[in-house]
């Protein structure tokens, strides 16, 4: 039976896009939408956000809106695209003064306030429409509040009677923390005896503390993460608050959308190729080779990893890792990304040390990030906590594979090949997040690519794999259906 459902999300794609969020978001849109589920979806109208392309035009009812957040009142329109396939399920809440801002998060004083402008936007969208959602879907710290503003600001309008609160984290070590003299931004009331007395005992509100308080389900990335974030080591602060609620903390893996991520279809390779045609993929390894200008001329594995350079992705393992391995053993290293400095100049030496054997490019190609899963052997995700992860389940679509340490998704989406084993394995799974062991793993991989019969099963084993949204979506379906049982 179609569910009527308000996301709410701070990134979409292919509107706004920093990480996977958007990703998901856009998944959970498409593949909802495609299910005959009546989905809302509400997300800020950055000035990132080309309005020309994806012809935005305001929505009848929904402009000159108003609300009070603490002692500021925000002015807002709504703003949907004249395409037919999004118009009125996607809405953009246009207010120039909380969303023109050079970046689409910031550290501005009014960053929560920000956020909380979405949260009530959306129920507030909802309200002009007379939509009442059967649930409201909301995600990370940016729109968490919204499982508190039900319980209290829109308690008493009957559009929400029957709403249910899921809250889906992504992403643990982002929680939207702001003073506690600034209680009103939060509840008009003032009525401190609904958040946690030790965050304001501390000068703090945790929207995201408040979320996971106040929601009646709540989602992470993966069955892993679902149980690692209920732990001191990876719950930063908030897994008291979790073991709390566990019995309503369910883990969904991430879905892989293969409209944009299947090297028999991939637009932004001149050759495609399948588990049959794999020559195609090593002539794509030596054209990515030379268009790099790296050494081509010895059948050596060429390492790929496309990632944020951050301490979470574990490039602190490689500052030792990969300059004793470069001088032991013979491959190649194709790195993308952007983020911490100390990273970026650590890629960059490594660079002029060994410059036919290594390339780095910072900052973010999408054709680039597509030619590294096509054409390299192995795909490099040492990370240090993973709540789902993409690029492994895309490297196993692309026969390229992952090396990853078992943590989060990574220890759900990839299983270790052992050749004189069950055999069945689908990449290089590494546990200890130290040094010796991404070593460890990287010899393995390498041990295994001069072994062509084990490499080939290995690659094929990956291949076979189905880590498609239309496989994950009903797991939601499922979880909000249960929800509305209660």
């Amino acid at each position: 039976m179609p569910l009527r459902i308000c996301f709410v999300t701070s990134e979409t794609t292919p509107y706004a896009k920093t990480g996977g969020l958007a990703d998901v978001s856009g998944a959970l849109l498409k593949y909802l939408h495609a299910g005959g589920h009546d989905i809302r979806l509400f997300m800020p109208a950055y000035a990132a956000i080309d309005r020309d392309r994806f012809a935005l035009e305001p929505v009848a009812g929904l402009q000159n809106l108003s609300v009070q957040i603490g002692y500021q009142r925000f002015e807002f329109s709504i703003l949907t695209p004249r395409d037919a396939g999004t118009r009125n399920v996607v809405y953009f809440v246009d207010c120039p003064d909380a969303y023109h801002r050079p970046t689409l998060y910031t550290v501005d004083p009014d960053e929560h306030r920000r956020f909380l402008l979405l949260t009530h936007a959306a129920f507030i969208g909802c309200q002009q429409l007379q939509i009442a959602p059967q649930v409201m879907h909301l995600n990370d710290w940016h729109s968490a509040a919204g499982a508190l503003l039900l319980r209290t600001v829109y308690a008493r309008d009957p559009l929400f009677r029957q709403a249910r609160t899921v809250l889906t984290v992504h992403n643990i070590g982002y929680q939207g923390i702001f003073g506690a003299s600034l209680l009103t931004d939060l509840l008009p009331s003032g009525n401190a005896a609904m958040l946690d007395p030790q965050m304001l005992a501390a000068g703090q509100i945790n929207l995201l503390g408040t979320g996971i308080a106040y929601a009646d389900l709540i989602t992470t990335v993966s069955p892993t993460y679902a149980r690692e974030i209920q732990t001191p080591e990876y719950g930063m602060g908030l897994d008291r608050a979790l073991r709390a609620r566990s019995e309503s903390v369910v883990g969904i893996l991430n879905g892989v959308d293969y409209d944009d991520w299947d090297p028999r279809h991939d637009r932004y390779l001149p050759l495609q190729f399948g588990p049959e045609s794999l020559e195609r993929k090593a002539t794509l390894k030596h054209q990515l080779l030379r268009r790099l200008q790296l050494d081509d001329s010895r059948p050596t594995a060429l390492i790929g990893s496309v990632s944020r350079l951050t301490e979470q992705k574990g490039f602190d393992l490689l500052f030792e890792a990969l300059p004793r391995l470069m001088s032991s053993r013979e491959f190649s290293l194709v790195v993308l990304g952007s983020g911490e400095a100390r990273y970026e100049a650590f890629l960059s030496r490594l660079q002029r040390l060994f410059p036919a054997r290594v390339h780095f490019h910072a900052g973010y190609s999408d054709e680039l990030a597509h030619w590294i899963e096509a054409a390299s052997d192995i795909f490099l995700m040492p990370s240090h906590y993973e709540p789902c992860g993409l690029n492994q389940m895309y490297s196993l679509r692309y026969g390229t594979v992952p090396i990853v340490r078992r943590t989060g998704g990574l220890a759900d989406s990839v299983r270790h090949f052992d050749p004189v084993g069950a055999n069945d394995g689908t990449g290089v799974v590494f546990n200890d997040y130290d040094t010796s062991a991404v070593i460890w793993a990287i010899g393995y991989a390498l041990d295994l690519f001069q072994n062509p019969t084990a490499w080939q099963r290995l690659i094929r084993n990956g291949m076979a794999q189905d880590f498609s949204w239309s496989q994950q979506v009903p797991r939601y379906v499922e979880a909000y259906e249960r929800l509305l049982t209660i």
